[in-house]
């Protein structure tokens, strides 16, 4: 089932309109639509922007960073709801996704990345976070692909991943499913009727209406003409991407620090294994480099050897949506009727069951959940000075 229906009334009314057919929007569609909710979703090419190349990480343990808290909160909540928010999308769609929950390693190969692991290790500890300090053995006694030539590792138990290419199918077809329609068209501009948002219009120059219209277009949320100026503070964030095929080398991710140069692998599929990727500040730019496959292959293999034999199937880059403060844009803007679900910048597979879910809430009852409320777009609008 492709999920794709164009509507036969150019300006047909449903109670919601998503901007955006990745994972975010697919997903609080699906979510809004068993609220009861109709739905519909536009976009030219689903699933083909960020959601694409992502690698799947599912690490809130194993990325907290130092003032982000609160993100880390509403990450760690995403993943307690992983297991059932994945058990559901399968019963309803009949589609694998493909959670897998063998772990996550991080290791370092010199004096400086384990002086960093274990800087990160004190800061996990402090916050109460699950993960081990091993030794070079008891690293490659979890994965015995490794190199020999590390130092050292953090094992992470809880940090896991899935497969966001299986995680979309699943999706299209439970949206659709529960009657969630997708026109298959590109998004031309946000319309608005005074003083609210009330539909979209269509590049083939036809209007969609609704009571309510949700923003996922990630990085490129904030350029939709009609979007308010400055509403949407998401810029883009170039990332490039390999894919390799071959014998399985991995039963979990591996993280590691390469004499300071940060590179993963996700293994998904069996025989297949995703290695990323690069933070590149260089606006909208879907090239993949020379150097950027130089540098990814040249660390990859650094930290598991056997990858030189396997094949190399696919070069990506896309732009992930960051934000001031990395953490998404969540909830209601300042225009009425125009809902936020956009600004994941590397958590858009991670934050994609609490996103949906607080969003679908919003929607539904008006009410945006406790766990979602620190990050809606007012923190970013000016604050009145106090009187006195």
């Amino acid at each position: 089932m492709s999920g794709h229906h164009a509507l036969p009334d150019a300006r047909a009314v449903t109670d919601v309109l998503v901007a955006g057919g990745g994972l975010i929007g697919l997903a609080v569609a699906w979510r809004a639509a068993l609220a009861g909710l109709s739905v519909t979703v536009v976009d030219d090419a689903p699933g083909g922007g960020a959601s694409r190349a992502a690698a799947g990480m599912l690490a809130p343990v194993t990325e907290a960073a130092y003032g982000e808290q609160q993100l880390l909160g509403l990450a760690r909540a995403s993943l307690e709801r992983y297991p059932s928010f994945v058990a559901e999308l399968e019963q309803a769609s009949g589609c694998p996704v493909g959670l897998r929950t063998a772990g996550t390693l991080l290791v370092g190969f010199d004096a400086d990345d384990m002086t960093a692991l274990e800087q990160l290790h004190d800061f996990q500890r402090e916050l109460g976070l699950p993960a081990e300090r091993l030794t070079p053995r008891a690293c490659r006694q979890h994965e015995p692909g490794l190199s020999p030539r590390l130092r050292g590792g953090l094992h992470v138990p809880g940090d896991h991943s899935v497969d966001p290419r299986a995680l979309h199918a699943a999706l299209l077809v439970a949206a659709a499913r529960t009657g969630v329609q997708v026109v298959p068209a590109r998004v031309a501009a946000l319309v608005t009727d005074g003083d609210r948002a009330a539909g979209l219009r269509l590049d083939d120059g036809s209007t969609l209406h609704a009571d309510a219209v949700v923003l996922a277009l990630g990085a490129r949320s904030g350029l939709l003409p009609g979007v308010p100026l400055g509403a949407v503070p998401v810029r883009p964030v170039k990332g490039q991407i390999l894919r390799l095929r071959g014998e399985p080398l991995l039963a979990g991710t591996v993280r590691a620090l390469v004499r300071g140069r940060a590179v993963y692998l996700v293994p998904y599929g069996g025989d297949r294994v995703v290695v990323g990727a690069t933070v590149e500040e260089l606006g909208f730019d879907d090239r993949v480099t020379a150097g950027a496959v130089l540098d990814l292959l040249r660390d990859a293999t650094e930290v598991v050897p056997g990858l030189t034999e396997l094949e190399l199937v696919e070069t990506l880059a896309r732009s992930r949506p960051g934000t001031p403060d990395n953490a998404p844009l969540l909830g209601r803007s300042v225009l009425p009727g125009l809902v936020l679900a956009t600004g994941h910048y590397r958590n858009g597979v991670l934050l994609t069951p609490v996103t949906a879910d607080a969003v679908a809430e919003l929607l539904a009852t008006g009410r945006l959940p406790e766990v979602a409320e620190p990050f809606t777009a007012a923190r970013f609008l000016p604050q009145e000075a106090p009187c006195g």
